[in-house]
């Protein structure tokens, strides 16, 4: 008894405590394996921001925004909508689409990151410079819907303001560029 008691590694401990060397132990396997989460998490964060860097979420492309309006796509003649074998492309704000159609927008920036909404619909995307954004829907009826600028740009932000006016599906191919373009006149 005596040998027992002098020893307390050898003492036996009362049905349900755990040794404390047990316990220390346990506690830091969970503490490394704590570490080794905490660990791959920050791995994985790091990864996703330098991919989304390298190609920006919502389907799209990289585009100069020092030369955009000078040359491809985004030049001034091109402007507008497009009717296509798909449906229609549009490459402006203000612009007359047809109804029952797939309209897909391409957007772009020079400037600074544009927020583009259209209001009652579920298009919403962010215009980045340096890329090309594409978005595409569906207006089932004629109508008008508003595009105000949903991301803080700038000066003059509160006043970046634009609609889609939705026309007839058989009143569009009869309407030229210019009225496409034009969201004031009615067709």
């Amino acid at each position: 008894m005596a040998d027992e008691s002098s020893n307390p590694l050898q003492r036996r401990l009362p049905s349900g405590i755990v040794p404390e060397d047990l316990v220390d132990r346990t506690e830091k396997r969970w503490l490394f394996i704590m570490l080794g989460m905490l660990v791959l998490i920050m791995v994985i964060v790091v990864l996703t921001v330098i991919a989304h860097a390298w190609h920006p979420p919502s389907n799209v492309e990289p585009a100069d925004p020092v030369t955009l309006h000078l040359q491809g796509e985004f030049v001034e003649s091109n402007l507008g909508t497009a009717l296509e074998l798909d449906g229609v492309t549009v490459r402006l704000i203000c612009v007359k689409v047809p109804a029952g159609t797939p309209v897909k927008f391409r957007l772009s920036s020079a400037d600074v990151v544009h927020g583009f909404i259209l209001v009652d619909t579920n298009v919403n995307t962010m215009v980045v410079p340096g890329f090309v954004a594409e978005v595409r829907t569906s207006f089932a009826t004629p109508g008008e819907y508003r595009m105000p600028c949903d991301e803080f740009c700038g000066l003059g932000h509160q006043g970046m303001w634009a609609r889609v006016v939705v026309v007839p599906r058989d009143q569009f191919p009869k309407l030229t560029p210019e009225q496409r373009t034009d969201c004031v006149s009615s067709p």
